[in-house]
């Protein structure tokens, strides 16, 4: 039997009540696995009055408390990733060994907010006058809210509300309404390890509730991943409602592939960054662009037998390396842009539109699929597919295919593989995306540092998690002071405490 899934507010398990529900699937069967109420404006305004009761207590709590119950969040997942796991799986379809990828990288951003103390120390600076000091103070915005999207429903939530938390907001969290189970694990752990009711609190939904929040008088601040239509429409919104924002929007990452470059390493890079979690991930190399036809020929032709030789499952198969896509309608919108590239007259080296699976015949599965010879007027060039596609976009030199780069809609991510240091300087410096690997293919940052890409990618002013995340989700406040000559207190020998 399908589960109910509910929405977390105030500590407790909330069924919805605006009669609206979504079906949530198992995407290696193509069975209805759940049934997810989707809030209307009543259940978000009840996440927001619970969570504005919350507020005064938690943002008077000192850091080293919160920083305390962050710790011990850390531990239980720790402890429990292989649950989150198989949840994840169940829902996303993607792989366990993937899904605990996702949860570790999560866990990396709880455990740079664990040091919450650190990270809001202000500056002090003795006698800007005579006899007066300036120092400021980071404080917490107040109520703040994340929506994520489908393919990260456990890292990209933990990108955002470790760092909220532990700057002294109140957090609530929109999942994506096709695989919302993972949110309801996380609220109930961070509850065990003593995060006070109505501090953290998910309300499950679709637009009808993302308009909520971004309409809600109370909500000061808007954490967004998915789309760039999406994220542009959320960042607009939220500035007409007067809400701090940051968007992030696709991506069409780019790996240049230089002729010294090792031709073994950049293949075997390719292939874990376009395929792995079936190339949903707005990190995944979608886009190769070898350098002269050499290096295009011997690219592809190593290319071409690992992706005929993938393996696709079931996420529960320990052999596979890539699952299943989200849902049906997904699966149909990626065939469809392989259609267009047909039509398009790229050279279709490897298609996975005629996969089966004996036994998951419903199932929402895809073949890895290459292309060659594909041209930036090309949609499949153009555009984010978000899925097991791979397109080899050739070029006669370097500049040609920086320029390639650096005109496109998106600068999220991108890469080079080479040998020669000078080459990798200047696309470093010169190329216009917010994210660099050198011979890294998915350069993500480590949690403390920050994540975000530019142009099209990225709607706002910060970029996720690190530093620039506290700055975010705090407000600064700057205090200059002159004290007169007072009365010094006599002695006390008792040691001082903190916390």
């Amino acid at each position: 039997m399908p589960i109910e899934i509910t929405h977390h507010i105030g500590g407790r398990a909330v069924a919805g009540r605006s009669g609206r529900t979504a079906s949530v699937f198992d995407p290696a069967t193509g069975a209805v696995s759940g049934t997810v109420g989707l809030a209307g404006a009543d259940e978000v305004g009840e996440a927001v009055a619970v969570a504005r009761k919350a507020l005064p207590a938690w943002a008077a709590t000192t850091p080293l408390r919160r920083a305390r119950i962050l710790n011990r969040f850390l531990r239980i997942l720790e402890e429990r990733t292989d649950e989150l796991a198989a949840v994840i799986t169940a829902e996303h379809g993607k792989v366990l060994s993937d899904a605990r990828g996702e949860i570790q990288r999560g866990m990396e951003v709880v455990e740079f907010a664990t040091g919450a103390p650190q990270l809001l120390k202000g500056e002090v600076t003795e006698n800007v006058g005579t006899r007066v000091d300036s120092h400021s103070l980071r404080q917490p915005l107040g109520v703040v809210a994340g929506i994520t999207p489908f393919n990260f429903p456990a890292m990209v939530p933990m990108w955002m509300f470790p760092v909220a938390l532990a700057c002294g907001n109140c957090f609530i969290l929109k999942p994506s309404e096709r695989d919302p189970s993972a949110s309801l694990l996380l609220a109930a752990w961070l509850k065990e390890a003593g995060l006070p009711d109505g501090v953290f609190n998910v309300v499950q939904g679709d637009k009808a509730a993302v308009d909520a929040l971004l309409h809600h008088p109370d909500i000061a601040a808007v954490s967004f991943v998915g789309s760039t239509p999406i994220a542009r429409y959320i960042y607009e919104t939220a500035a007409r409602t007067g809400k701090r924002c940051q968007a992030l929007g696709g991506a069409k990452n780019h790996m240049i592939v230089m002729p010294d470059a090792d031709l073994d390493q950049a293949v075997d890079a390719l292939m874990g960054a376009a395929y792995g979690s079936a190339g949903e991930r707005c990190m995944a190399i979608s886009v190769a662009v070898p350098i002269g036809e050499k290096t295009a020929d011997a690219l592809v032709a190593r290319l071409e037998p690992k992706v005929r030789a993938l393996k696709v499952g079931p996420g529960t198969d320990p052999e596979a390396e890539m699952g299943p896509l989200v849902t049906r309608q997904h699966l149909d919108k990626v065939r469809g842009y392989i259609d267009s590239g047909v039509a398009e007259g790229a050279r279709l080296v490897v298609d996975g539109r005629g996969l089966t699976l004996q036994g998951y015949e419903n199932g929402h599965f895809i073949g890895g699929t290459l292309f060659d010879h594909v041209t930036t007027d090309m949609a499949i060039y153009r555009e984010e597919i978000f899925g097991p596609v791979l397109a080899v976009a050739r070029a006669p030199d370097y500049e040609t295919a920086a320029r390639m780069i650096n005109e496109h809609e998106f600068g999220n991510g991108t890469a080079i593989f080479t040998r020669d240091g000078d080459a990798a300087r200047e696309f470093a410096h010169q190329i216009q995306v917010g994210m660099v690997g050198i011979n890294v293919p998915i350069p993500v940052p480590m949690a403390f540092h920050s994540f975000g890409g530019w142009k099209s990618s990225l709607f706002g002013d910060h970029h996720m998690h690190g530093p620039e995340g506290v700055r975010f989700y705090t407000k600064l406040k700057t205090i200059t002071s002159r004290w007169p000559t007072g009365i010094r207190a006599g002695a006390d020998f008792v040691m001082p405490t903190m916390g």
